[in-house]
């Protein structure tokens, strides 16, 4: 068995009759100075997702650690294709076998990390839709752990083709699109992603079809209303995030199938196309969040309003009112404070006192709101 890991890149592309350009054409400078523009923008917009959810405790739980941990998979694409715009076109015939498999494999972990934690989340709606939870009780601990999981399995599915599921001593079955990698490999990859979104489609279907059924059953009580609203908001956006994801991808994945299975389609025709198609919804996610979370939109226009102020300004008024751990805690004594201050007055409502005491309840109440007021003044 005879190796080519010392050849140029030329010899692979010639091989698999992909051209190279020699210089750089209109067309070159249009896609990299586009693909450098959007990169920049999912940097900044999946950046822009990850604080939000940090900062703003309202976000503190396990679906939205998931959709931040799908936001740092984003990123990671946004930094990936920023990379790839800086090692393609004719920059790419400088690139060693070494080099072009780490262009392609930072490419492969972002997806698969996309696609898996797209998954963790199908599940995780799954199993608190099932129980009518807005949050799943999964412990943070947990959270991490899978988030780590997710990262550990992509990265490896990234340096499968580098440790030698690769053409590089075997030229017979070297693909088309991507002329070092196995056409197997492409299939098996290919296949593999689309197994785990026609899964995910499942999932989501039969949560829908439960929920239809479960609403009928729901009686009209506001509280149940509303919390019957939100889980549904908030299962739309997640479908809105899967569905962008499949539209977007699908495409790509469906032509390295047929490179992996035709030598005689041309394939090539529509790879720069499809490149685009998936290059766009690393910035969609962001898109919709704002769309669909009113928390999440209000929360972006605080940052951005905090970013945007003047170092002065900055120091004497921030403007960025976050629902801190700190603020929730003095909150929580101001509460713990008048309940007590109830018990030792003996305020008990109108069972125990009639209106006198129903009026004194109140004028607690009033006392507590300017208290809690007192609070948000003090926090800007």
């Amino acid at each position: 068995m005879v190796c080519y890991g010392n050849m140029t890149i030329d010899f692979f592309y010639n091989h698999s009759m992909k051209n190279i350009s020699t210089t750089w054409k209109t067309k070159d400078i249009v896609v990299v100075s586009l693909g450098l523009l959007v990169c920049v923008f999912v940097i900044f917009a999946n950046i822009l997702v990850m604080m939000a959810i940090f900062m703003n405790r309202r976000f503190h739980y396990p679906i939205y650690y998931l959709l931040a941990n799908l936001a740092a998979a984003d990123l990671f694409a946004g930094v990936s294709y920023m990379y790839l715009m800086f090692h393609t076109g004719p920059w790419t015939r400088k690139l060693t076998v070494y080099q072009w498999f780490v262009r392609q494999g930072l490419i492969d972990t972002s997806l698969t990390a996309s696609v898996i934690n797209l998954m963790a989340i199908a599940l995780e709606r799954h199993q608190t839709i099932f129980t009518m939870q807005l949050h799943s009780k999964m412990t943070n601990h947990r959270v991490v752990l899978l988030i780590i999981g997710i990262w550990v399995i992509a990265i490896v599915m990234g340096l499968v083709p580098t440790m030698g599921w690769n053409c590089v001593c075997n030229m017979d079955v070297c693909s088309t699109m991507a002329p070092l990698y196995s056409r197997s490999y492409l299939v098996f990859w290919a296949v593999l992603n689309l197994l785990i979104f026609t899964v995910m489609v499942a999932v989501y279907t039969r949560i829908f079809i439960y929920v239809r059924r479960k609403n009928h059953r729901m009686s009209q009580h506001t509280s149940q209303v509303k919390h019957k609203e939100t889980v549904v908001n908030l299962m739309k956006t997640v479908v809105l995030i899967l569905g962008c994801f499949v539209v977007c991808w699908t495409p790509g994945l469906v032509l390295l199938l047929l490179d992996g299975l035709c030598k005689s389609c041309n394939v090539l025709t529509y790879e720069k196309f499809f490149l685009v198609m998936a290059e766009c919804n690393s910035f969609m996610n962001p898109i919709i969040y704002s769309y669909r979370d009113k928390d999440m939109r209000d929360t972006f226009k605080r940052i951005l309003c905090y970013l945007c102020r003047s170092p002065q300004q900055t120091g004497e008024h921030s403007g960025v009112r976050f629902n801190t751990l700190e603020q929730e805690r003095r909150r929580r004594v101001l509460q713990d404070s008048w309940v007590a201050r109830r018990a030792r007055d003996g305020g008990g409502g109108p069972v125990n006192g009639g209106p006198e005491d129903g009026g004194q309840e109140n004028g607690g109440k009033v006392v507590l709101m300017d208290a809690e007021k007192m609070l948000e003044d003090s926090e800007s």
